[in-house]
C-alpha cells in the first residue's frame, strides 16, 4: 500500500463522517448528496491503487 491510496482513503472516510454528521444536523440533501459522493469517488481511487 503506497502513501497515496492510504491518503486518498483517510480524506474518503473523513467526508463519510462530514455526511453522517451533515445527516444529523439536518443540512440539505443536495450537499449531502455530493459529499458522500465525493467520500465514494475517494475510498475507491484509494482502494483501486493497492
Amino acid at each position: 500500500m503506497s502513501g497515496s491510496s492510504v491518503a486518498l482513503i483517510a480524506v474518503g472516510l473523513f467526508f463519510a463522517g462530514g455526511v453522517i454528521s451533515f445527516a444529523k444536523q439536518g443540512i440539505s440533501k443536495s450537499i449531502i448528496a455530493v459529499l458522500a459522493i465525493g467520500a465514494v469517488l475517494f475510498v475507491t481511487a484509494g482502494l483501486s491503487q493497492i
